[in-house]
């Protein structure tokens, strides 16, 4: 009888028993243990920052400090790494997901998309990395609403509702996905006119619509976007305007150790071909250095201008990409060769719809690592725009849904929501650390304002 060609292969685990090896795993970390926060013996936030403070330009360090000290808020914005740090020190439960890295309030928006929807999704992912547990984008989440509700003027039991109903809007949508098949939770997506529709807040809901009719209009651009002037002979150049978009010759601060064109036209080799094909109808005209972001500022920025043979504008950015603060979890492996790499296959996992010109290049005379986009104006608005009434708590619960559905490309939906369970033990842990941490950002915020008010006083 000749020799079978079938190749044998263990079954693979159904919804009912991934859900219980998630509920078994329990025992190995407990829900209610997630609430305990003790901070390290020795912390030191202003140690932690100085580290990443290295490898960043020298000259923009003061700009990051000014717009992280507005308030707590913006502190724990710009503090990536501080609470990285503190997270790897605390227990995770082993279930693994491509994790954002950097999971606050302000890191969400709203995307058009080509067929006019307007879908609502993560925005940046700078420190993001496979493998990581799922607790570590969740806590930081809830973190972020507790801190946004007390600088708000909340009170500490209003503040730690809002975390709550964060992750419990988590956990029901990560139940609802982990009935789904794999195909139906990869192409699930947040799509911001539905989501309105779940919001009790009148005011809010209006809000929401109204950005997104004016997206769907005119996609207009915010004071933040680049704007377009001529030269004499006609030439279309972007705007400067200092301090926060200027053109590269104009700055003697040691950005030119980047050749940002040079880097362009090595990361139009990383797109697939049809957008490769789609690049050529531009021609790039223009490079101007942008200051970005809380978290981001010091690393190198620029916005490249393209134009068509009819003078159609596409921006598109050039970002520098560093080491993850993930990596206090574990090695970054094969993403540690390029981090713009690392960035674009993070977004490409979590995002519903990436955007079309994803790519990533390096300068090879610095040997710095990038990541290029698409720009264009997506911010849903600020913190500010939906804090009265019960607004933070609509947006906030809106994140942690999109949140769940981002966790759910790429981990299993039906293994997190086993280890969660149906109850509310594990948002009201989540609910006691986010407070937890929300006064160790405080502190943590008064301790940096000192640092630097004593090193301006040295230095005068």
């Amino acid at each position: 009888m000749p020799a079978s060609t079938k190749t044998e292969t263990a079954p693979m685990p159904s919804r009912t028993d991934r859900a219980a090896a998630g509920k078994a795993l329990r025992a190995r970390v407990s829900r209610e243990s997630h609430a305990d926060f003790e901070p390290a013996a020795g912390r030191d936030p202003s140690a932690v920052l100085a580290e990443v403070d290295a490898g960043r330009i020298a000259a923009l360090i003061p700009i990051r400090y000014e717009r992280m000290l507005v308030s707590p808020f913006t502190f724990l914005r710009g503090a990536a790494a501080v609470m990285a740090a503190d997270l790897a020190a605390q227990p995770t439960i082993g279930i693994p997901v491509q994790a954002c890295g950097d999971c606050h309030l302000m890191n969400f928006g709203a995307f058009g998309t080509p067929e006019g929807r307007i879908l609502f999704d993560i925005n940046d992912f700078d420190e993001t990395l496979p493998g990581i547990d799922f607790t570590v984008d969740l806590k930081r989440l809830v973190a972020s609403v507790a801190v946004a509700a007390l600088d708000a003027g909340y009170s500490d039991k209003k503040a730690r509702s809002f975390a709550a109903a964060t992750a419990q809007a988590y956990r029901d949508f990560m139940r609802e996905l982990a009935d789904l098949s794999p195909l139906a939770i990869w192409h699930s997506r947040m799509d911001l006119a539905r989501e309105t529709e779940r919001i009790d807040d009148r005011k809010l809901r209006r809000t929401l619509l109204k950005t997104i009719v004016k997206a769907k209009k005119t996609l207009s651009l915010d004071d933040n976007f680049p704007h377009l002037a001529r030269t004499k002979a006609g030439v279309c150049r972007i705007e400067d305007r200092p301090p926060l978009i200027y053109h590269l010759d104009a700055d003697g601060g040691g950005h030119h150790a980047v050749d940002a064109r040079a880097a362009l036209a090595i990361y139009q080799a990383t797109l697939p071909p049809d957008r490769h094909v789609l690049l050529t109808r531009f021609r790039l005209e223009d490079v101007a250095f942008k200051v970005v972001g809380v978290g981001s500022v010091g690393t190198f920025c620029a916005i490249g201008l393209y134009m068509s043979g009819d003078d159609e504008p596409l921006f598109l950015q050039i970002k520098e990409a560093q080491s993850s603060v993930l990596e206090r979890f574990r090695p970054a492996g094969k993403h540690r060769r390029h981090q713009g790499h690392r960035v674009v296959e993070g977004q490409r996992v979590m995002q519903a719809a990436s955007d079309a010109f994803l790519g990533w290049a390096e300068d090879r005379k610095s040997g710095r690592h990038f990541y290029v986009r698409q720009l264009k104006n997506r911010r849903l608005g600020s913190v500010g725009e939906v804090m009265e009434g019960n607004a933070l708590l609509e947006y906030a619960a809106l994140c942690g849904r999109t949140l769940a559905r981002a966790h759910a490309r790429s981990g299993d939906p039906a293994v997190i929501s086993g280890y969660i369970g149906k109850s509310g033990v594990f948002e009201d842990a989540l609910a006691s650390f986010s407070l937890s941490y929300a006064r160790q950002t405080a502190a943590d915020h008064a301790v940096v304002a000192r640092d630097r008010a004593g090193r301006k006083r040295r230095r005068a």
